[in-house]
Order: C-alpha cells, then sequence, then structure tokens
C-alpha cells in the first residue's frame, strides 16, 4: 500500500463485494446509456460523465459515505463538504487525458494545505491497458508541474476497490486499449469554506435532500461551517429538513 502522505494517493482494495458493485452498476447504466460522449480531448470523445447523481439515484449512497473513504477526509480535511459525484465510462478507443490538479480550480493560494481529496471507486477491474487513472507518485509535494517525462503509476485495482488521492496530485485518466468499457465514480470533497464543483443545495433541493441519510445531508450542504458560512436567513440550513 501505498503512503498518503508520501505518494499523494492511496488504494484502498475490497471495500465492496462483489454484489455490491454489481447494484451500483446496474443502477448507473440507464443514465450513463442516455449520455453522449464527451466533446473535448479532456473530458474524452469516447468516455460518458454522468453528473448530479445524488438527486436521481440513492443507490449511490453508501458510497458518498463510506467509513473507509471519510476517515481518510477526516484526516487530511478535517472538515468538508461534497463536491462533485460523476460516474465515468471510459470506452475502448478513448486516449490518456492531460495530467491535471483538481484542486488548479480553486486560486486559493499557498500555505492553505489540502482543500480536496477525491475518491474514484473501481466499478470495473481498473487495469494498465483499460483506461486505469495515472499518476505521478510525489507530485503533490512539488512546486512545479512534473516533466514530460515524468514516471507514470497505473492504478489498477479491483472492482469494489477505491483510489484516495489528494487534490494537488498530478494525474489524468489513462487510454482505454482493450476492447470493453472502464467504468469508475468520482467522489470529490473540499473544505467548507470553498465553493463544491456541484451545487447540490440546487439539485438536492429540501424535497429531496430530506430523504437521504443523514450524514450525506450535511455533506451536500445542508449543516452550518461555523460560525455562519452557509446559513439560511442567519440559521443553519438543516432546519429545512425538518
Amino acid at each position: 500500500m501505498t503512503d498518503l502522505a508520501h505518494d499523494g494517493y492511496v488504494i484502498l482494495d475490497g471495500v465492496l463485494s462483489s454484489s455490491e458493485v454489481e447494484s451500483v452498476r446496474d443502477a448507473m447504466r440507464p443514465f450513463l446509456d442516455a449520455t453522449p460522449f464527451g466533446a473535448n480531448s479532456f473530458v474524452g470523445r469516447r468516455t460518458r460523465r454522468v453528473f448530479g447523481l445524488p438527486a436521481t439515484t440513492r443507490a449511490l449512497d453508501g458510497l458518498l459515505i463510506h467509513p473507509a473513504v471519510l476517515a481518510v477526509l477526516d484526516e487530511v480535511l478535517g472538515r468538508y463538504l461534497l463536491s462533485t459525484t460523476v460516474a465515468v465510462e471510459i470506452h475502448p478507443g478513448e486516449t490518456a487525458q492531460t495530467l491535471h490538479t483538481d484542486a488548479s480550480a480553486w486560486p486559493v493560494g499557498e500555505g492553505v494545505g489540502q482543500i480536496v481529496v477525491n475518491a474514484i471507486w473501481a466499478l470495473d477491474d481498473f487495469t494498465a491497458s483499460n483506461g486505469a487513472t495515472s499518476v505521478v507518485p510525489g507530485s503533490h509535494l512539488a512546486d512545479e508541474p512534473p516533466a514530460a517525462d515524468a514516471a507514470r503509476v497505473a492504478t489498477t485495482m479491483a472492482a469494489g476497490s477505491v483510489l484516495v488521492y489528494v487534490g494537488t496530485l498530478w494525474h489524468g485518466g489513462g487510454a482505454n486499449a482493450s476492447s470493453a468499457p472502464r467504468l469508475g465514480l468520482i467522489v470529490g470533497y473540499t473544505v467548507p469554506w470553498v465553493r463544491p464543483q456541484e451545487n447540490f443545495t440546487l439539485t438536492c433541493p429540501p424535497a429531496i435532500a430530506r430523504h437521504v441519510p443523514p450524514r450525506l445531508q450535511r455533506l451536500l450542504g445542508y449543516e452550518l461551517y461555523p460560525p455562519f458560512v452557509g446559513h439560511v436567513a442567519g440559521e443553519d440550513p438543516a432546519r429545512l429538513l425538518d
């Protein structure tokens, strides 16, 4: 197992059972089938991406608040919100994604520590040939982007495993040179004082949010960040779910 502080990522093997994986895959299938391929090379011209998942299915709730992942978040971020959930299906013929960092979306400056931790759940086996996410180990500690010839590592893992990495790690989706699609679920989390990528309080208004687990309600934004960030008319937004 890699070390998160040293390498910038860690793989937690065998977190989900085969039946749990199959249940999530089945829930995702209708949404994936209705989604077109991406329009550019970064999102993938042979890749399908489905967003807004907490508003459309309860099949993912357990993954979004899985204790194995939240334990890492507790250690790295302390307090956090859900930032994005996206099912990503990389199809044969897709090329490798450009290396990037996820934290670059928030130009908060230096010296604030990590503001993003993401988890990628493998819903198929991730292999070197079917598009497993590639990472540059240790690149989260560097002041400059990795060199073009920097060593990349394919995060190979069995379905049911999860890759957890910090937002400053350089990484990218791999090319799919196999004969079958590769499905993963990206779940992103940010510290609660930056704006999440997805506006979950709009996609999951109180009528939807009151039916999700309490821990997930808070991650969706129905919680104050002390002393009063995120309030609604001066009150805790959780009051909207009463």
